[in-house]
Order: structure tokens, then sequence, then C-alpha cells
């Protein structure tokens, strides 16, 4: 298979290098297991250790800030292409350069690995950092195809005790930020259902280069979920438990023969189950008249919110009214509260250091996943999304690909349980 990405890593600084009294400022837990994480530290008696990270994966890798972090540094970066390798050292500012990770796992001076190589050597690489000392931050999703390895980095994380975060850019994209907020405030009253969906027609031309397949040929829809299951599953901390999905394919050669099981799917539709019986949508297409992106609504009994729309619609919100209406039946409902909603953008706010506070990749995200590693890191405690959260947006998509595969089946979907603390 043609590597087509070399894959970014996680850094971290061990705990003895930590400060002797860190006065954090954390957010209000959230209800039902959702979290707002810690967003400030203060100064300490002694100079805090700067986080020293290699980047490996000279595409999507160039797009995070990790030297504009202030406690952070670039030491080394890797790419199996030199080109790539190049732009690497350009946007990080780094002459400390490998041709692979498998060297760079070894430098002594690196405490972490960012991992934004091909999707389905993300947790093989993984292991390799993981196995040399080092932190990891992949980019998504966590495992790829199969619920075996899901288990292996469940494993490898639990084994060594290092950090491991998955880079899911919906996490924070400004209206999921506004729903988690809404939710810590009760302002859905019960949400009880969610639809979500990442839409992007086109993809086949990333299918080939220079004549031979790259791991994006026939790559199924459901396997690549984690920009969808973090709408509801950060915002809310459910679980998705059942799914039954149906696949959409017309034949196209374009899908013929490619090596993820001879995938015939362009597009997916899963219906998930959640633990609170909760019902949650998701459509992931790679075909189709559709304007493309990622989006969410978030369905509540008393309060309902409604990401922006590629059609030019939204950001609203809906309130369940007291005042009735009849409809064009003549029979009687409620007429509810329609609003506009004005989007903060929360990446100008303090919950990011100053030096972050600009607009980045996938909707204002990239510079909250930066600091949201570098800080968990430096400030030993679990990222937002560590590995079971990263196993919780990306194993129900492995089991909705099996379901469109059998027609539709519902199916069981594993769980990946952080340990009580």
């Amino acid at each position: 298979m043609n590597q087509e990405t070399n894959h970014t890593q996680k850094n971290q600084v061990d705990a003895s290098s930590q400060p002797r009294r860190n006065f954090i400022k954390t957010s209000t837990a959230l209800a039902g297991g959702a979290m707002l994480v810690p967003q400030f530290v203060y100064a300490s008696e002694k100079p805090k250790k700067k986080l020293r990270i290699g980047i490996v994966g000279g595409r999507f890798g160039t797009s995070f800030h990790w030297h504009q972090h202030p406690d952070c540094e670039v030491t080394a970066v890797s790419d199996l292409r030199p080109e790539r390798k190049k732009r690497l050292q350009t946007v990080y500012r780094c002459d400390n350069a490998y041709n692979s990770l498998e060297e760079l796992v070894y430098d002594k001076n690196i405490d972490a690995v960012a991992v934004f190589t091909d999707a389905p050597l993300h947790v093989d690489h993984t292991i390799k950092a993981m196995n040399q000392g080092k932190h990891v931050i992949s980019a998504v999703p966590a495992a790829c195809g199969s619920v075996e390895e899901a288990f292996a980095l469940k494993g490898i994380v639990e084994k060594t005790g290092l950090t491991y975060m998955m880079a899911e850019t919906s996490y924070y994209q400004q209206a999921t930020i506004s729903a988690r907020k809404f939710y810590e405030e009760k302002k859905f009253g019960d949400l009880f259902y969610c639809e979500s969906m990442y839409q992007h027609d086109g993809l086949e031309s990333l299918f080939f280069e220079n004549g031979k397949p790259t791991w994006r040929h026939g790559f199924p829809p459901m396997w690549y979920p984690t920009h969808s299951t973090a709408h509801l599953i950060s915002v809310t901390g459910e679980r998705l438990t059942e799914v039954a999905c149906h696949g959409w394919g017309d034949g196209s050669e374009l899908l013929k023969g490619n090596p993820h099981g001879n995938n015939p799917f362009w597009n997916e539709s899963a219906m998930f189950k959640t633990n609170r019986d909760h019902g949650f949508q998701v459509n992931v297409w790679w075909k189709g008249a559709h304007k493309g992106g990622e989006r969410a609504e978030w369905i509540g009994s008393n309060m309902s919110f409604y990401g922006h729309h590629p059609n030019g619609m939204g950001p609203v919100i809906i309130r369940k009214g007291k005042q009735t209406e009849k409809d064009d039946a003549g029979f009687v409902r409620n007429l509810p509260n329609y609003e506009k909603y004005k989007q903060p953008m929360w990446w100008k706010t303090d919950m990011l250091p100053k030096e972050l506070r600009f607009n980045s990749g996938h909707e204002g995200s990239h510079t909250f996943l930066t600091n949201e590693f570098v800080n968990a890191i430096n400030e030993n405690r679990r990222p937002a999304i560590d590995v079971y959260e990263a196993l919780s947006y990306t194993v129900p998509g492995i089991i909705a690909h099996e379901s469109a595969l059998k027609g539709g089946a519902l199916l069981k979907i594993p769980q990946f349980d952080r340990p009580a603390s």
C-alpha cells in the first residue's frame, strides 16, 4: 500500500518535571460523564519544562500549532517523502529530521510524538512510539477496521501508563463547544436525539497516486465515524450500544478491488442506540449531490440547537413554546420559539492561551487540540479525548460497517470503559 502520509505523535513532560504547586482553574464537570477540561495553569515556583514533541506526517501534520504553544517545542520531524519532510521543517522551524517514524521514536530528546500517518497505520505507529516511552497524539480514527486493533491500542496505553489522545476536531468545533455548554447548563432538558452528518463528495480523487492505490481507495465510510460520533458523545458522555446501518454503492469500478474487504459502499447511514435509550443518527457519505461539511443537530425536550447548515441556514435555537397553532389539517400543535444564534468564537476567549487565540483548521479546533494535548501532559492529567473516549468514537463505526455488510442487521457494540479511579 502506498503510504500517502506520515503520522504525527504526542509529546509529554515527565511527572517529575512538573512544578511543585500548580494552581489549576477547572471547568465544572458535565452531567453524564462528559468533561470540560482545565483551562489555566498559573505561575509556579520554578520554570516549567517545555514539552518536546516530534511530528510525523508532512501533510495534515503541518496544520497544527505546536511551535506556537508557550509550553511546547518541536524537536524533530519525519516523513517518508523528502518534500513533505522539508515542509515540516519549514513550518515548525526544526532542523532535526528523520526519514521515518521508526527512526524518530528512538530520539531521547523527544517526550511525545504526533502521529499523522495513513489511517491503517495509527495503532502500529502508536505502539512503536509508546514502546520507546513516548506519549502520543494521533489523527483519526484511533483504530482502523477491527475491534482487535482497538483492544491493542487500549492495551499499550494501559501497559505503559503513557498519555494517548486522539485529535478529533469535532470535539472543539465552535458549535460543539456551545452544545456542551448548553448541556452543562441543562438547557436542553432531556437531550433525547442527535443527528450528525459528515459529507465529503470527491474523495475518489485521492484513491490513486502515480497509478498506485493509496489507503483511501474504497475506504469504508463508517470506518471514519469520529467527526460525527464526537458530536453527541463529547457533549453528553453517552455511549453507543447498538447499531443498524445501511450502505449505498453504485457498482462503480472505482470501488472494486479496494483493500478494505472490497468495500462496496460510497455512503453509509447508521441509527445508533445509546446507553440512555436515546437515538443517534449518523450519515457518513463520500458521494452524492450535497454541499458537504460536518454538522449536527441536538434535539431536546425543552430546547434544540441546530448547528450551521451547508445550505446557508443556522445556527438556530428552538425553544418549546407555550402558544399553540393549527396545522394545515386543523390539528393543534405547540408553536415553538425560534431564534437565530450568534455563534461565539470560543478561540477568541481565555479558553486558550493568548498565543493561540486565532482561527485555525476545522472550524477553529486545531489550536484547541494543540493546547489540550500539551496541557494534559504538563498537568499530569488525562486529556479530554483519551484512549477510552477515542475508542467510544471509533469502534461504533467499525460495527456499523459490519451491520451494513449484513444488510442492516442490528448489532451490539463492544464497550471500552474507563477504569474506575
